[in-house]
């Protein structure tokens, strides 16, 4: 079958070249975007006369007989059909005749592709928001059912200070909330309509592209037709909204991974995301989160990929610019199934307070010392100062900072009271922090509550 393009060549492509040129292996997952921008188009074009009633009618049962085909798995694609805008046409017109061929009219492929990429990609961000607000739900129960539990705080990986469990769960559903929020920016500039802009100047027919874009659910419409068709931006943001999501998610999975080792104990991931050892019958492993850790290499990989075929390219469209769906869809494709995988971890992770609270030690409350004497009248760098004295001492001694005594605490300085024992106590150092964003009791269901509202469960 001759190629679309094909009255100006004397020659047939080389074999190699046509593999090289097709996405149809690709692209052909938009077949249904493709098909509703057309049927919309189909109309636009019959409201400027360029179809009668009857021929727009018949093209739009044509292109939904296709869609069924689709739908079915019946579709039979052939070795000509470059892309999906070629098969969509080529069976268009084995369907309903000659007619099909007036569907093209002052449409280039160039803004019909960037048009059906935008119409996948809304079509699939509404269910990426909702694997992302599914993780933060198992995130928010996960805190709610521990909020009593407490364990280290690690700053450089080292124990800093005490914190709640539960206060820690959160952070990260904070970091998720900020995708969603990006998410919903970003949408914003997904929803441009380019259809209308043919191969890089206009549509010479006079349709009407607010209505277009009406029909087809876009919020508005592309301003210049030279900078719509070959914009990219929406995926390289789209990319890099991923990207961060993935650092995210390999953060969490990375703590988790330190915090079910024995040496940590704090967790214990279930059997149903872990696996074993080919040679060691004892071994469970965090395959899940290692796995959601190594992707993320491949997720920034992509957005790396797409904006290095951007940077150089001259103005209006370049066949370069086939190269932006396959990071695309690879990247959707792995949150897709990953996103649910880390909310069953979350979900179903076992929590160990027992192991928590064994691992915090003396040198966690040192700030609970400094903060003490800084109510004394003392200046925070000074009992900073003091306080490492202390601890130096403990440690000399082999000992915690509960254990030194009165006496020892007040030649290290005269401001040290009889009551200061009384604030080396982990969990009175967790509720002194009730400051709003803060580890206390009340300051973290404070942040569950308001994360509740935001999900919509209260």
């Amino acid at each position: 079958m001759s190629k679309l393009w094909g009255g100006r060549f004397a020659k047939e492509m080389d074999k190699l070249l046509e593999q090289f040129n097709a996405s149809i292996s690709f692209d052909r997952r938009m077949y249904a975007a493709d098909i509703q921008g057309s049927i919309a188009y189909a109309h636009a074009l019959e409201k400027v006369g360029i179809l009668t009633a009857d021929e727009a009618q018949a093209i739009v049962d044509g292109l939904n007989a296709v869609l069924a085909e689709f739908d079915a798995g019946t579709f039979a694609f052939l070795p000509s059909d470059e892309d999906i805008h070629t098969a969509v046409e080529r069976r268009l017109g084995e369907l309903i005749g000659d007619v099909a061929g007036k569907l093209h009219t002052g449409r280039s492929r160039n803004d019909q592709v960037a048009t059906d990429i935008r119409l996948h990609l809304l079509a699939r961000i509404p269910v990426l928001r909702d694997h992302v607000q599914a993780l933060q739900r198992a995130v928010v129960d996960k805190a709610e059912a521990h909020l009593d539990v407490m364990m280290p705080g690690y700053t450089h990986l080292q124990p800093a200070q005490p914190i709640l469990f539960a206060h820690w769960m959160m952070s990260f559903f904070w970091m998720l909330q900020r995708d969603v929020e990006r998410l919903a920016d970003l949408t914003k500039r997904v929803s441009v309509m380019p259809l209308g802009g043919a191969a890089l100047a206009g549509n010479t027919f006079g349709i009407d592209r607010t209505a277009l874009a009406v029909d087809l659910g876009f919020a508005r419409i592309s301003e210049n037709s030279l900078d719509s068709v070959p914009d990219r931006d929406f995926i390289a943001e789209m990319l890099f909204w991923a990207a961060l999501l993935q650092t995210h998610l390999s953060r969490l999975a990375e703590d988790l991974i330190l915090y079910a080792t024995a040496e940590f104990g704090f967790v214990e991931l279930d059997d149903a995301y872990s696996t074993g050892s080919s040679i060691m019958p004892q071994k469970k492993n965090p395959d899940s989160l290692e796995l959601a850790r190594g992707k993320t290499g491949r997720v920034v990989g992509n957005l790396v990929a797409l904006l290095t075929t951007l940077k150089g390219l001259p103005s209006s469209y370049d066949k370069d610019l086939q190269e932006d769906k396959e990071p695309l869809f690879d990247t959707l494709d792995t949150l897709e199934l990953e996103l649910p995988i880390v909310a069953g971890v979350i979900a179903t992770l076992r929590i160990h307070p027992e192991r928590m609270a064994s691992a915090l030690h003396d040198d966690l409350l040192a700030t609970e010392l400094a903060d003490y004497l800084v109510r004394q009248g003392v200046p925070f760098r000074q009992g900073h100062h003091i306080v490492g004295q202390a601890v130096r001492l403990a440690g000399e001694r082999g000992c915690g900072l509960r254990d030194l005594t009165l006496d020892d605490y007040r030649a290290l300085s005269p401001h040290f009271g009889d009551d200061v024992h009384d604030v080396l106590d982990f969990r009175r150092a967790v509720e002194q922090r009730s400051v709003s964003g803060g580890t206390a009791t009340t300051a973290v269901q404070a942040q569950i509550e308001k994360a509740k509202s935001l999900l919509g469960c209260l």
